[in-house]
């Protein structure tokens, strides 16, 4: 393992930034299918913007946001995105966000941008990015056993701790715990 590589990360969007499933009028649908101030009304994930703030604070400002979604629902984050004034408070420039229509296509974004570090709820796309990012952190509540090459983190508040541990190299590399080789 190169242990210069410059630490970066890539961020899920659905289910790790933006939290439809918590939405009081019916989960995911109201963000998919809702009108405009019923899908603007789709909370954050809890602790998510400090979390991500801190991490681009870290990172210098690596930070990319890497979703799967069609051109309708790439519309509807970006406004939500913008609407939530995700970015300022984040730190995250709007511009450091990447769409693709297939899970399997986050591996070329993540090789593009050379990420060391991905938070991802699902197990496709930790699947399909293997071997090409080094922390793969299996985001929320999973219904399998993560993979040995993966980092289970419940929340934003142990996402950032284990990131932060990965970054000082106390973390787990590989899946693997210790101290990074």
């Amino acid at each position: 393992m190169n242990t210069m590589r410059e630490p970066r990360l890539g961020i899920d969007i659905g289910r790790v930034i933006i939290d439809g499933p918590s939405h009081p009028a019916g989960g995911d649908t109201a963000f998919f299918s809702g009108d405009e101030a019923t899908m603007l009304a789709t909370p954050e994930m809890a602790g998510c913007v400090p979390a991500v703030a801190r991490l681009a604070e870290l990172l210098g400002g690596r930070v990319w946001l890497v979703s799967k979604c069609g051109p309708r629902v790439r519309a509807r984050t970006l406004r939500w995105l913008d609407a939530h004034d995700f970015w300022a408070r984040a730190g995250v420039p709007r511009e450091q966000a990447r769409f693709c229509r297939e899970r399997r296509e986050k591996r070329g974004h993540c090789a593009e941008l050379g990420l060391t570090h991905f938070v991802e709820d699902h197990p496709e796309v930790h699947a399909a990015i293997r071997g090409a990012v080094e922390y793969q952190y299996f985001f929320g509540p999973q219904r399998h056993p993560v993979p040995p090459y993966g980092i289970h983190a419940a929340t934003w508040d142990e996402a950032l701790r284990l990131i932060e541990a990965s970054l000082a190299g106390t973390g787990r590399a590989r899946g693997r715990a210790g101290k990074v080789p």
